[in-house]
């Protein structure tokens, strides 16, 4: 039985890696915070592909959130998918300190803890894999989402790091960068707005959930098992 935790598995690129991995022999964790709703749509849609599926509620923006995620896993993580993120779209002097720090607490500082709790048992069996979802932003930075976009490059830099740290046990660690997908974070975006951004793109189009989710599940293969610490870019050929 191989064991998958999926951080943010309600949103839209956590809930289609979770669909993609199910199958028979697969225990996933699918972590969520308010979206039980869909939650339990991914549960039912991952049983019936054959996987056990457990789902766990934490906010990892709170104190306790960790810690809480943590307690409802009950198995050693054998594979792990931060998914979970939240985008803040607006002038950098214009965001409360309280708002810079969630963003960094839930795209940085949680899933470093994450790893952390969980990377001791995949250093005693020697084995691992953990794939980061990032952001274009985190590689080349945008306006009006200058935090998060700070945020995004400290994880791919922690992704870089601590791929040097885990290798010599047989881990592998690896980023995932999209460009602009369609998911509810483009929902903020007019679509005279979206319209500008697709003829930017020289592919033509938005990303899907889908497209993501495929990177996601090459990086946990043993045909990437040569791939460490690298962060893949999922863009069509848009440099932001």
């Amino acid at each position: 039985m191989m064991t998958t935790l999926i951080t943010g598995s309600s949103g839209g690129i956590g809930a289609a890696v979770a669909k993609a991995l199910a199958a028979p022999g697969q225990h996933l964790y699918l972590h969520y915070h308010e979206g039980k709703a869909e939650a339990e749509k991914v549960r039912a849609h991952c049983e019936k592909q054959g996987a056990t599926v457990t789902l766990v509620c934490a906010n990892l923006q709170a104190d306790d959130g960790v810690p809480a995620l943590i307690a409802g896993v009950h198995h050693p993580v054998d594979h792990l998918i931060l998914a979970n993120g939240k985008a803040y779209y607006g002038l950098y002097t214009d965001m409360e300190d309280r708002e810079l720090m969630d963003v960094f607490t839930l795209n940085v500082t949680a899933p470093m803890r994450i790893v952390k709790h969980f990377l001791t048992h995949m250093i005693n069996q020697k084995y691992g894999r953990i794939v980061a979802v990032s952001s274009i932003w985190g590689d080349v930075g945008a306006a009006l989402e200058v935090a998060y976009s700070a945020a995004k490059g400290g994880m791919n830099q922690f992704v870089r790091a601590i791929a040097k740290e885990a290798a010599p046990s047989g881990i592998t660690v690896n980023g995932v960068s999209p460009g602009v997908v369609d998911t509810k974070m483009m929902d903020a975006f007019s679509s005279e707005e979206k319209a500008e951004l697709e003829h930017a793109i020289p592919a033509g189009r938005f990303g899907t959930v889908e497209e993501v989710a495929s990177a996601c599940s090459y990086l946990l293969s043993p045909e990437a098992s040569y791939i460490n610490g690298h962060i893949l870019s999922v863009n069509g050929a848009w440099s932001g």
